[in-house]
């Protein structure tokens, strides 16, 4: 707690936290109240349900190779606030299209929506890392779980509490307020010019095809040029398979099986206790990640979080469902702040948002193959126990990986950077 109460010191950190808090406030009230207003509406037809999270799933694949070339070469802290006040507008023009009713169009101002928020992260993170010491780097990581466990928690409570009190225009418009105050948050923010401008000032217009594509390229030969930092990507891809899956299979798992007459109130019981789960998770996770190695607090994580996912199949039982669910959200933390803290201190701040650039599509592509899997073929081919089998599976074989080549790829890396600074010392 100490370390949490240093690092809200640096004003600047402190409104960069708070605004990525209310961005994804934003991306998660509204979402969540329209997925159950389209499970009402199209009870029979659970495929609109997956569309909907493909929505905001397959926009990075459309927008991978611009985003960490922008975070990049433009001022991060411009592209932050662009994203929010567009996503704001939107956000009402979402509003508009659920009212006409038409579909696709719903769809595909989602599917602008999100690609729009793409940009949003790199920059986002680029900043932090600008305005933190490399010993801070973890603390924020922990900080960052935190968040993420109380929209566990909360979101999916909040976003059926909006559909149900203030209606589905109404939680949109949430989305909407939230996006305008996180956009004012950056703006009054004092961020370094090193951090806004790690690789000096350019415009727009600079960014022909030809250097956005040879960006892309230098982040890619980065990333193959660094075992350590190659490994974790591939990790990446494997997450979004489970991201993608979780997503989902909560919701369709109470639908389906547990609780059909009663998925709702269920849903806001799951996601108080994975929420709690998640939350309880940070604060261990915060505390092992000063007394242990990255690596290992990872692969931990990634094994523990992937057999209880795969019990968490087995039981008829919804109170058993919820114990190994919990156990599950427990460790998930372990992977996010092992990553998170560990990460920034080993990429280069110039080179930040190309390989955000990378990661997040990465994750975004098996994110949606997960997804469009699913779309076609639950319930008609797999069973909704194998599908936690199937996430559970992934997330175990990970960790066994990352257990098996971590340790040795993170002793190569320190010794590559230490060779690195003698031979700049001797200059």
């Amino acid at each position: 707690m100490k370390k949490f109460a240093e690092i809200f010191r640096n004003r600047s950190f402190t409104k960069l936290f708070l605004a990525n808090f209310t961005s994804q406030m934003g991306s998660t009230i509204g979402l969540t109240a329209f997925m159950f207003f389209l499970l009402d509406r199209f009870s029979t037809q659970p495929v609109y349900a997956t569309i909907t999270e493909l929505m905001y799933s397959l926009p990075m694949l459309a927008v991978f190779f611009l985003i960490g070339v922008l975070a990049d070469r433009m001022d991060r802290q411009k592209i932050a606030v662009y994203c929010d006040w567009i996503s704001a507008g939107l956000s009402l023009l979402l509003i508009a299209s659920i009212f006409i009713g038409w579909m696709p169009f719903v769809f595909g101002v989602l599917f602008l929506r999100s690609a729009i928020q793409k940009f949003f992260f790199p920059a986002e993170h680029g900043m932090v890392q600008g305005i933190l010491q490399k010993d801070d780097y973890t603390t924020a990581a922990g900080l960052n779980q935190l968040v993420m466990s109380l929209f566990m928690l909360f979101g999916n409570g909040l976003g059926i509490l909006a559909y149900w009190s203030i209606g589905i225009y109404g939680a949109i418009m949430v989305d909407a307020i939230s996006f305008i105050v996180s956009a004012l948050l950056i703006h009054a923010t004092a961020v370094p010019k090193e951090a806004r401008l790690p690789n000096g000032a350019h415009k727009l217009s600079d960014l022909n095809i030809k250097l956005v594509f040879k960006d892309f390229q230098k982040g890619f030969k980065y990333v193959l040029s660094s075992k350590l930092l190659s490994a974790l990507i591939i990790g990446f891809f494997i997450f979004g398979i489970v991201n993608g899956g979780f997503s989902v299979m909560p919701i369709f798992i109470l639908k389906y099986k547990l609780a059909p007459d009663t998925y709702e109130e269920y849903s806001i019981v799951i996601g108080f206790v994975f929420g709690i789960g998640v939350l309880i998770g940070s604060f261990i996770a915060s505390l092992l990640a000063q007394k242990m190695k990255l690596y290992h607090l990872i692969s931990v994580g990634l094994i523990v979080a992937g057999s209880f996912t795969a019990f968490a199949s087995l039981p008829n039982n919804i109170v058993l469902y919820l114990a190994l669910l919990f156990v599950s959200a427990l460790a998930l933390p372990l992977i996010n702040i092992g990553i998170g803290g560990w990460l920034p201190s080993i990429i280069d701040p110039k080179m930040m948002g190309r390989v955000q650039g990378l990661i997040s599509p990465l994750n975004m592509l098996s994110h949606s193959l997960t997804l469009a899997f699913i779309a076609y073929s639950f319930p008609a081919i797999l069973s909704i126990e194998m599908l936690y089998w199937i996430v559970g599976g992934c997330l175990a074989i990970v960790g066994v990986f990352y257990m098996i080549v971590l340790p040795k790829f993170a002793e190569e890396n320190q010794t590559t950077v230490k060779e690195s600074a003698i031979q700049q010392g001797s200059l």
